[in-house]
């Protein structure tokens, strides 16, 4: 502990240094208003930086305070929650300029009365006020002194992503990411995979976007398509169901938040530079911003879908779970690309009914099969007898999890009331998808899942 905390504190402190040899820099090279302006949002990105390192510090000291104490699971909890609404708080203002950017850019007037310098302008209304907006075809004569840059919104949306990451998955990597029944890995091993498959992704697609290929778009979707289905047929090949899914999702997150940092920003900066020296800015720079921040759209609603996709226990603990994503994913994409068609004022007759098919084919092929099986009576006492061995280990008011220190979503199994409350989400868990126990980790026999299955079918009784 004390180690990592040294590397944390002393981390901080050369960030500040190099702050200081920065601030130092600047006020020799620049002078005026444009000194003091670079000076003032250098500073700010300094110590936005240097806040998140001393938060970090502070939670690993609490957290390695509190590990293995009654306290631990409280602390992970409320980690999880603040640092989820960061996550998606992040998240809808980076979607929501995305989505944005990219209406603007489907919708812009191009011809009627558009200056020789822009690319197009639109009119627009919103919370009760008239706004105009024009687009250059490169860039202003003279660039403003107040220009605002979309970036830390994705920044902050994949730092808070991959907090996450830790909290849920790598903390808890026995429990949550490891399942030995689709593959044995050590928890070592299990994170490895995980980050190692990031910056795979990464490197792929950023290659196969620098190829001849990007410049024929239908063959570049269906390479994209091929090569994102079988990171879902690898992410299910080696993790839980549920982190199958997380992965395969924070996978596409990292590739559009490397997106804006590696080409869309670099770019911008370029042009701006370009701009104020008086140069024509390059315009492939801006093409390719403009091409990842499109691809950047399409990925995004299948991100959204992946998000909440643990609360869909059919989607991810179905048997062919890889396909279930892959399916989920392309419908989705599909609607998008129609929204920005319609956006543009273009018609497509088939691509909407198309994507919809999917995902309704989908839904159907995840339906459950009943069980022709034949049902003998069964007793409350033997179905409290299972769920007491294989499920009150966390689902309890006092559970002896080591990882769920309190009982996961407040779903408690201490008395007949509880569990007959529960039938129905019992019976979609435990014996539809065979979701819980997680992982299966209590070892819940087929035989025992039946008899759960006859107890609900038959009305439930508790006597």
């Amino acid at each position: 502990m004390a180690l990592i905390l040294l590397i944390l504190f002393t981390a901080i402190l050369v960030m500040l240094i190099i702050m200081t040899y920065r601030f130092h820099a600047i006020s020799k090279k620049q002078a005026g208003d444009e000194r003091r302006r670079e000076k003032t949002a250098l500073i700010q990105d300094w110590i936005y930086a240097a806040i998140v390192f001393s938060i970090l510090a502070i939670i690993a000291s609490i957290y390695f305070l509190v590990k293995g104490t009654v306290y631990e699971g409280h602390l992970m909890e409320w980690l999880n929650i603040v640092v989820r609404v960061m996550h998606f708080t992040f998240g809808i203002a980076w979607i929501g300029a995305s989505f944005y950017f990219v209406f603007l850019e489907n919708a812009l007037n191009r011809t009627e009365n558009v200056r020789d310098e822009l690319a197009g302008n639109l009119w627009a209304i919103h919370g009760g006020g008239f706004y105009y907006l024009e687009k250059y075809k490169a860039a202003p004569k003279i660039i403003p002194r107040r220009l605002h840059w979309f970036k830390y919104e994705a920044y902050f949306t994949w730092v808070s992503g991959f907090a996450l990451l830790f909290i849920i998955y790598y903390f808890n990597a026995s429990a949550m990411l490891i399942d030995v029944n689709v593959m044995k890995l050590t928890v070592l091993q299990a994170i490895g995979i995980s980050i190692g498959s990031f910056i795979v992704a990464w490197f792929i697609y950023d290659l196969l976007c620098k190829s001849a290929i990007v410049k024929k778009p239908i063959l570049f979707v269906l390479i994209g398509i091929i090569i994102l289905t079988g990171f879902a047929w690898f992410y299910s090949h080696v993790f839980s169901g549920r982190a199958a899914f997380i992965h395969f999702g924070a996978m596409i997150g990292s590739i559009m938040v490397a997106n804006v940092f590696f080409v869309i920003i670099p770019s911008q900066k370029a042009m701006v530079n370009a701009a104020k020296k008086g140069q024509l800015p390059d315009a492939t720079k801006g093409m390719n911003a403009l091409r990842r921040s499109i691809h950047n759209n399409y990925f995004t609603l299948p991100v959204l879908f992946v998000m909440v996709s643990n609360h869909f226990p059919s989607t991810f603990g179905n048997q062919y779970q890889w396909i279930v994503l892959a399916a989920i994913s392309i419908g989705s994409a599909g609607i998008k690309h129609w929204l920005n068609l319609r956006e543009q004022g273009r018609l497509s007759v088939w691509i909407l009914p198309a994507s919809v098919l999917i995902l309704l084919a989908t839904a159907y092929i995840t339906a459950p099969t009943p069980s022709n099986a034949k049902c003998k009576e069964v007793s409350f006492a033997d179905v409290n007898n299972i769920i007491q061995r294989r499920c009150a280990n966390c689902h309890s008011s006092k559970p002896t999890d080591k990882v769920f220190t309190t009982a996961p979503n407040g779903v408690k199994y201490d008395t007949p009331q509880e569990i007959v409350a529960k039938k129905d989400l019992i019976m979609q868990r435990v014996v539809v998808t065979k979701t819980m126990p997680q992982n299966n980790k209590t070892n819940m026999t087929p035989e025992e899942r039946e008899i759960i299955r006859c107890w609900i079918e038959t009305r439930a009784p508790v006597k």
